[in-house]
């Protein structure tokens, strides 16, 4: 009788008459090359994908329908009853960007007479029309639009049927220095509606 031998899988091979199932292949290394490339590739777009969505979903920081206060003039700067235009400058900065400050629009403020109960009374200086912007009357009696004769009185209503809606107000705040800050609230409103619609 033979012995058996002394790897114990061998010699159940030589009882049983079976040969051991053989190992299985090493992965190539083109494999593993291919396999390594893919990952490094998912792991790359994953980290590109963050700051391309936020580009996506933030592309301008410019102030949304909220709006925000800024500081225009100081009260002593008004004359009242008289209109005066002011710029409107902000910054912008989008996902990889930051913008120097320029200028995004214009409002019109009006100093009212003592003893009123508002002080400033400020309007957006687009036409609700469609958007151009508005001037004064020649003969210096209301605010026209140029564009399409949009006239308002200097109280922003309108004077004729071109606007769909009064001149658009805008919030107003002083500060409490002796001569005060005049801050307004600037937002941007949606066109050719009746509605005073702000924009986003």
């Amino acid at each position: 009788m033979d012995a058996p031998p002394a790897d114990t899988d061998a010699y159940e091979s030589h009882r049983t008459g079976s040969r051991a199932a053989p190992p299985p292949p090493a992965m190539p290394r083109r494999g593993l090359l291919a396999l390594a490339t893919a990952a490094l590739g998912t792991l790359i777009a994953a980290v590109l994908a963050v700051p391309g969505a936020a580009f996506i979903l933030t592309p301008l920081k410019r102030k949304g329908s909220g709006g925000e206060f800024h500081s225009v003039t100081r009260l002593s700067q008004l004359e009242a009853g008289v209109p005066r235009s002011f710029a409107i400058v902000e910054e912008r900065r989008d996902a990889w960007v930051h913008y120097p400050r320029e200028p995004v629009g214009s409002v019109w403020l009006i100093r009212q007479q003592p003893g009123q109960k508002e002080q400033v009374i400020a309007f957006q200086s687009e036409c609700p029309h469609l958007g151009c912007a508005i001037n004064i009357k020649g003969d210096q009696t209301g605010f026209l639009c140029p564009c399409h004769t949009s006239a308002f009185t200097f109280e922003g209503q309108p004077t004729n049927h071109v606007p769909p809606r009064p001149m658009d107000r805008l919030e107003v705040e002083l500060s409490a220095d002796e001569d005060p800050e005049v801050r307004v609230k600037y937002q941007r409103f949606r066109t050719a509606t009746e509605e005073k619609i702000p924009l986003a």
